[in-house]
């Protein structure tokens, strides 16, 4: 079960909510609104990357290939 970070279009709080299925109601905890936004996690935009990782090299400072390492 997937926890989500929400912010309340009401009262302006973020919070995060247990979601057991996509079609659950998610209510803002400080005022009760159901006008609720889901938010992009700070996880999941870490997490994404722009460039291919490296498969090749055996370590150190620069995948080994500088000889120092």
């Amino acid at each position: 079960m997937p926890i989500y970070e929400y912010a309340c279009m009401e009262c302006e709080s973020h919070f995060e909510e247990l979601v057991r299925n996509a079609e659950q109601p998610v209510a803002c905890p400080g005022c009760g609104a159901g006008n609720v936004l889901k938010q992009m996690s700070s996880f999941a935009v870490a997490g994404i990357t722009s460039q291919p990782r490296s498969s090749g090299g055996g370590g150190g400072c620069c995948g080994g290939s500088c000889g120092s390492c």
